[in-house]
């Protein structure tokens, strides 16, 4: 494997039945690497699989969140492309051929969207074109000197987003016929992921409870007359994080029951816990009434809830130690039950009318691809990435299981180079992950960041840990380092070490360690406390967690978890210790950051970088111009993959 077959992975997303069961339509991401982007089109292939047609091929631009319309005939989705203020907007493309059609011309675009059962509307998520109560801007909206920027939010910043003013998101109703748009709800408040009853005459969103909604992180669920003036009505009242409206491949986090009386949902836990307490699936009456909790003694996190055609169960998937399952949850009540065995990691799934059901689905061997799920077993729809694995030599990943200081078993995974040789010790790099409350899981990824097999394919032993703090293992186990970071995560990440070095696998004097976001945060704890390791990159990280209150974009888990700088002052030192004891690290660093990071901002390798050059550290700062959080330009990534292994193989080679 080499640096250039990177940018030859073909990244699949969001599957969806269309009504008949015949198609499965879903998006394929390409490295467009002359224009230097990541560009997506949509391709579907038929059930049997025998045929799979490519329905776009657009230079530059990219077509996300395919729908199929109720009849079958159509097939919509978002686009930017051939728009002036570069935002999507809905397109409809004929299933039988023919050119797509341009369905809006609004000048925020349209973040989200759903058929109505008819077919006749479909629901748009718009976004403010302006700020709540803000002067409209002068003619053509363009102006030669940007006005200043006025907030008043708590919440007020988010990565690529930006800035956040008093603009937000509602719905809107779209009639098909006549393309004609008008509004469906108002106010100072967000409303996102609308779907429709399934008689067509209400439809149920997640909206934040204003005017303090920037202070919570939960998502209530409303219902609302699909007409112009209805009044929404508000179903949940839940004291702690509800929902979630960004699901992974396009999942809607709440569901209609068949006959229309219920909504399945997502509830998590108290504000205390944030991210760490597991989410649960949940049921409410269409009407009103108590909640009922279907996973109450499910102690693992549940996404993308979906009920089966006869509602007698709800589909979901579910977070287990290195994989992620696909479930069915009996509406009655009861343990889940598995809908396909074995060690996988599902990353989105869709139900047909009909029952049929497809998959997104990776090993520790394949990408991930779409599948056909029949009789407990899954059956091959796209092969999208076939033609490369048949030419890579990839190293083994396997599961590995190891104990910790204090006693406590740790899961993850040892990536082995090509060509391993049993007696033999070989360099070994520590990736860790970000979040904290993620994990690594079945799942081949070629990026240093995710999988390692670049790094095996130049000769290293990749280790590759799920330490406290990880998802799969159940909210005790994710909240032990709740504002308590760089203590147990790094006694559990070294123990990996520990255990590779105890099997012969690794040379104790041939150690390097780096991660990405949480996993570059817990990468400066891990060198600011042991010596051996001789190279360490620590990308989009920090370390002065002073510096990260009111710069980032997580102004309610900073005050949720640690609590303010002024009450307490003591805890935000203490998890500043890597950056306040910088004189300890010894170990050649690399930083990296995107430039315009609002997750984890750049100030934060920034800080470190500098400590340790005012120490004459070995050590090196990279900045990628106009990059956020996570790199998007191909050039990026191919980039940060070279520098990972060369600042390695500089000292462990």
């Amino acid at each position: 494997m080499t640096l250039d077959d990177l940018a030859r992975v073909r990244e699949l997303g969001d599957p969806r039945l269309s009504p008949d069961g015949a198609w499965v339509a879903y998006t394929v991401a390409t490295q467009d690497l002359p224009h230097d982007v990541s560009q997506s089109d949509l391709w579907m292939t038929s059930w049997d699989g025998a045929t799979t047609v490519q329905l776009t091929s657009t230079a530059k631009d990219s077509e996300t969140s395919p729908r199929w319309s109720p009849d079958g005939r159509y097939l919509a989705f978002l686009s930017s492309r051939g728009d002036e203020n570069e935002v999507d907007q809905l397109w409809l493309l004929p299933r039988a051929g023919g050119e797509a059609q341009r369905l809006t011309e609004l000048k925020a675009g349209v973040a989200d969207y759903a058929w109505s059962p008819d077919g006749a509307r479909l629901v748009l998520v718009v976004k403010d074109e302006a700020a709540q109560g803000a002067a409209a801007t002068a003619e053509g909206g363009k102006e030669k000197t940007p006005p200043p920027i006025v907030l008043d939010r708590y919440d007020f910043k988010q990565d690529v987003t930006g800035y956040l003013a008093r603009r937000r998101h509602h719905l809107a109703l779209l009639d098909l016929a006549s393309r004609a748009s008008q509004p469906l709800t108002r106010g100072d408040q967000d409303d996102l992921s609308p779907t429709w009853s399934p008689d067509g005459r209400a439809i149920a969103f997640l909206r934040k409870p204003g005017p303090g909604g920037d202070r919570s992180n939960s998502w209530e669920v409303h219902v609302v007359e699909a007409r112009p003036g209805a009044e929404p009505r508000q179903l949940t009242r839940f004291e702690g994080n509800e929902n979630n409206p960004g699901g992974e491949g396009g999942t809607n986090p709440i569901a209609w029951s068949p006959d229309g009386r219920q909504l399945a949902f997502l509830q998590g836990g108290p504000p205390r816990l944030v991210y760490y307490s597991p989410t649960r699936v949940a049921t409410v009456p269409a009407a009103g009434g108590p909640v009922r909790l279907l996973t109450a003694e499910l102690d693992r996190w549940v996404s993308a809830p979906a009920w089966a055609p006869d509602g007698a169960s709800v589909y979901a998937l579910v977070e287990e130690s290195r994989a992620q399952r696909l479930v069915r949850i009996p509406a009655a009540g009861g343990r889940p039950e598995p809908v396909l065995e074995g060690r996988r990691s599902i990353a989105a799934f869709d139900v047909g009318p009909a029952g049929r059901i497809v998959a997104l689905a990776a090993t520790t061997s394949t990408f991930p691809e779409v599948f056909a799920v029949e009789g407990g077993a899954t059956r091959p729809l796209s092969r999208q990435n076939d033609a490369l694995l048949s030419e890579l030599r990839l190293g083994a990943m396997e599961e590995t299981s190891f104990k910790s200081r204090d006693g406590t078993v740790i899961h993850g995974f040892m990536v082995k180079p090509p060509d391993f040789r049993a007696g033999q010790r070989y360099p070994t790099v520590l990736r860790l992950h970000g979040g904290p409350v993620g994990q690594y899981s079945c799942r081949l990824d070629l990026a240093g960041d995710a999988g390692g097999q670049l790094l095996a394919a130049a000769g290293y032993v990749v280790l590759l840990p799920n330490p406290r703090g990880s998802l799969g293992r159940g909210g005790a186990f994710a909240a032990a380092i709740r504002a308590d970071w760089g203590q147990k995560d790094v006694e559990d990440v070294l123990a990996a070490v520990d255990d590779a070095v105890a099997r012969g696998v690794a040379d104790p004097a041939r150690l390097g360690v780096g991660g990405w976001s949480y996993g570059a945060i817990l990468t400066n704890y891990v060198i600011a406390r042991d010596t051996r390791f001789k190279a360490a990159t620590s990308g989009a990280g920090m370390s002065n967690m002073l510096a990260g209150y009111g710069t980032d974009m997580y102004i309610r888990e900073w005050e949720a978890e640690v609590g303010t700088p002024w009450s307490a002052t003591a805890t935000y030192l203490k998890l500043s210790a890597p950056f306040l004891h910088a004189d300890r690290i010894v170990t050649p660093t690399l930083f990296l950051g995107g430039e315009r990071d609002f997750n984890v901002p750049l100030l934060g390798s920034e800080q470190m970088y500098q400590a340790l050059r005012s120490l004459g550290r070995d050590t090196r700062l990279v900045i990628y111009p106009g990059q956020f959080h996570g790199l998007d330009k191909p050039s990026y990534l191919l980039d940060r993959e070279r520098r990972y292994r060369e600042w390695y193989d500089q000292y462990l080679k």
